[in-house]
């Protein structure tokens, strides 16, 4: 009976929720209001992003969606329209009817017309989503190129986490001497090139590929948009780290985000393991991201490692 009474809870929860989509998505279409300073959370994959999201969605001043978006955006610009070259969208990509859709979706889904979204593939997209809502704040997360390579190298060997989105890929991918053989992650340009590299050199190649288009992007966004933190630094403080990230944001730091702050680094956000720094260096991967190192510094230095 128990189970009986639960499932009809959850079905009525289901259809409560989506009835306030629907009123949210009349009321925005009588007034047509576009989102509002929308914070956008960007950096390599496997560097601290989720974290950051999940740690901004605690604020009751924005929206969120509490999910990673990549099936959304995709779907309005599927990676074929550009021939699978990329994820990467520019200024060009935008367009007044993806405002609308974007402003409507959020708001719809969030009760907020801002709000704070992440994905894999926002780094790529930066001149894109500045163009949709100039007056986004991008906040970048930075992380060391050990402990990144790591776990980038890591998440390969997880498909089944972060290569759902690449069934229709195409291209024979032979990663690893064919032993990893789904895409993971995003599509930059030149991806082709390592469809059968070893899998440390595809991690250098998206390591570089994510972190060298944010930077070049950020050149053309003011700096009061534009919050910049060492993934690293989080660990040494989370709260004076997040309490700057919060207040680059124009977002309150209370008493009750200070104290979810202090405890952030006990919440598993889809961390492989262990959190701490250098990680990577008693770890299997340690020979793998040392050849690859060389091949990652010019990006790393820009960046202030």
């Amino acid at each position: 009976m128990n189970a009986f009474l639960i499932k009809v809870s959850k079905t009525l929860a289901y259809h409560a929720r989506r009835a306030q989509r629907g009123v949210r998505s009349l009321r925005w279409a009588l007034a047509r209001r576009p989102a509002q300073r929308p914070i956008i959370v960007v950096g390599c994959s496997r560097a601290g992003t989720t974290l950051v999201y999940k740690t901004l969605s605690e604020s009751r001043e924005i929206g969120s969606l509490q999910r990673e978006t990549h099936d959304y955006w995709t779907d309005l610009h599927p990676p074929a329209d550009k021939h699978w070259d990329t994820h990467a969208l520019d200024a060009g990509d935008a367009s007044p009817a993806d405002r609308n859709t974007v402003s409507r979706y959020f708001y719809s889904c969030s009760g907020h017309h801002r709000w704070v979204d992440k994905n894999n593939q926002n780094g790529l997209c930066v001149p894109y989503l500045r163009a949709l809502f100039p007056d986004a704040v991008f906040v970048f997360i930075k992380r060391s190129p050990g402990d990144n390579l790591n776990s980038l190298i890591e998440g390969w060997r997880k498909p089944d986490e972060f290569a759902t989105w690449s069934n229709d890929l195409p291209a024979k991918v032979a990663v690893e001497n064919g032993a990893l053989t789904q895409w993971c992650f995003f599509l930059a340009d030149g991806w082709r090139e390592v469809v059968n590299a070893p899998v440390e050199d595809v991690a250098a190649f998206q390591y570089t590929a994510i972190n060298q288009a944010i930077l070049d992007a950020k050149a053309n966004v003011p700096a009061g948009q534009w919050v910049e933190v060492f993934y690293e630094d989080f660990l040494r403080d989370p709260v004076a780290t997040f309490r700057q990230v919060f207040e680059g944001c124009g977002l309150a730091f209370d008493a009750r985000l200070q104290a979810h702050c202090a405890d952030v680094l006990d919440i598993p956000y889809n961390a492989f393991s262990e959190i701490r720094l250098d990680k990577w260096k008693d770890g299997r991967n340690r020979d793998k991201v040392e050849r690859v190192l060389p091949q990652v510094a010019d990006v790393a230095a820009r960046m202030g490692y």
